[in-house]
């Protein structure tokens, strides 16, 4: 059942949402004969950030995160690659991956529209992302992307997308996004994302409603400091009583139980209401 409503042909903003809740009431019958059933691990699309960037995301929960991307993918799964701003430098270690020539092509034209963009403003690709990284001890944009790309985990790249497209490739696929995180996940959902996993290093808090957003702290400090938001320490890779396969493997179980119903940190304080950004580009009329 679909419906739709428009605030003027209702006669106004509080004769709409009474209009809403009627037509919910009505849809309710439908939906309690609805029955939970187990689903195979290819209807879950997840979504990779990374944003609040540290020292520590490039061996850690970044790292921890491609292998739980690795087991993602083994079981029938898919999982979107964004932010070209910070895979600059890198793009090399995706290409190699690239299941064809045209897919190779495809990342290697959207990064030279970037540099082209950037250019056209005044910027520079080569330049490090954010103050915050910088504060997080990231000193050169390689060091970014090289810890960005290794959410990736290990698998061949299938797919190249525009902002927002469709995704109907299963497996790794990447899409090209702004580095900005509210803007880069708002376009993977709207791709198809339901899940978003956020490896942080200095505490991004970004909730991300509709779609669960865990937030992966890159260390214990951090996590047991935030422990309202992050959802999941990778510290144990630092402090060397877990290897990032083990890292990995629990991260996998804790998506899949996400994506099972487990509320996330920002689900329980019910954060994530103005999250969704999509990307403008050119003159706004």
């Amino acid at each position: 059942m679909f419906a739709t409503l428009t605030i003027q042909d209702e006669g106004g903003t509080r004769e709409t949402i009474d209009a809403g809740v009627a037509i919910l009431q009505d849809m309710l019958p439908i939906a309690d004969r609805k029955i939970r059933t187990t689903a195979s691990a290819k209807h879950l699309t997840v979504g990779l950030q990374c944003g609040g960037s540290d020292g520590y995301s490039g061996i850690s929960a970044n790292p921890a995160l491609g292998a739980a991307v690795d087991l993602l993918v083994r079981n029938g799964g898919t999982a979107i690659l964004s932010e070209t701003p910070e895979i600059y430098g890198a793009e090399h270690l995706l290409t190699a991956r690239a299941a064809s020539s045209e897919v190779a092509e495809k990342l290697m034209s959207r990064v030279r529209w970037w540099e082209a963009y950037t250019h056209k403003h005044g910027g520079n690709m080569n330049n490090n992302p954010s103050p915050g990284n910088q504060a997080g001890g990231i000193t050169t944009i390689l060091e970014k992307s090289l810890g960005a790309v290794a959410k990736a985990g290990s698998g061949g790249l299938m797919a190249v997308y525009e902002y927002a497209q469709p995704v109907h490739v299963h497996g790794l696929v990447f899409m090209d996004t702004p580095g900005y995180d509210p803007v880069s996940a708002t376009g993977q959902v709207a791709g198809g994302a339901n899940l978003i996993c956020f490896t942080t290093g200095r505490g991004s808090t970004y909730g991300c409603k509709p779609t669960p957003s865990l937030k992966l702290a890159t260390h214990t400090a951090l996590f047991k400091r935030m422990s309202m938001d992050m959802d999941f320490d990778c510290g144990g890779i630092v402090d060397g009583y877990m290897t990032i396969a083990q890292a990995g493997e629990l991260l996998f179980d804790l998506m899949l139980s996400t994506a099972s119903g487990q509320r996330t940190k920002s689900e329980l304080h019910g954060l994530g209401d103005n999250e969704f950004l999509p990307w403008q580009l050119g003159a706004v009329m």
